[in-house]
């Protein structure tokens, strides 16, 4: 009797971890198993590189921060509005904020740091009109600050860096 009992919840559970092979056909086309999506249908002229190349606010790609702090000062609203306007005129764009931080304090706690900083500049794109969507942000910290700086040399360290997709 136990081997009936046993081999029937074998069955009902073998039978219950079987799936449904996917149906490639019903996925949208740029959505399908195994493919890349395709990107070429985004022509360069529609991401506005041009003006990205161009513009005296687009080309400052660099905000900096004071010590210890991630607001967004006052002196580089335009460049963080510029680039969030650019991002809200161009819907195919894909931007990364990069998060810094200089040498002092933790690895753990620049890392931290360099995040809020790059989630900081992501918040005032937002309220800005850039998509949510297009905007990656990513800390590196003290990884690449300079170990040597003294004072108000390490202020370089202290930034969030916007690199695009495109370029």
């Amino acid at each position: 009797m136990k081997k009936i009992v046993l081999a029937g919840l074998t069955m009902a559970f073998l039978a219950g971890c079987s799936s449904t092979p996917l149906n490639d056909a019903d996925a949208p086309s740029d959505a399908k198993a195994g493919e890349p999506v395709d990107r070429s249908s985004v022509s360069t002229d529609d991401l506005g590189l041009d003006q990205l190349r161009s513009d005296s606010l687009l080309t400052q790609r660099s905000i900096y921060f004071d010590f210890d702090k991630f607001e967004v000062k006052p002196e580089y609203l335009d460049i963080v509005n510029a680039h969030a306007q650019y991002a809200a005129d161009h819907a195919g764009v894909k931007m990364t904020l990069k998060g810094h931080a200089d040498y002092r304090g933790s690895h753990e706690y620049n890392l931290a740091l360099g995040q809020k900083r790059s989630v900081s500049v992501k918040d005032v794109m937002n309220t800005s009109g850039a998509n949510d969507a297009q905007i990656e942000t990513v800390s590196y910290g003290e990884e690449e600050a300079n170990q040597n700086c003294q004072g108000d040399d390490c202020s370089q360290d202290r930034r969030v860096d916007i690199s695009y997709e495109v370029e």
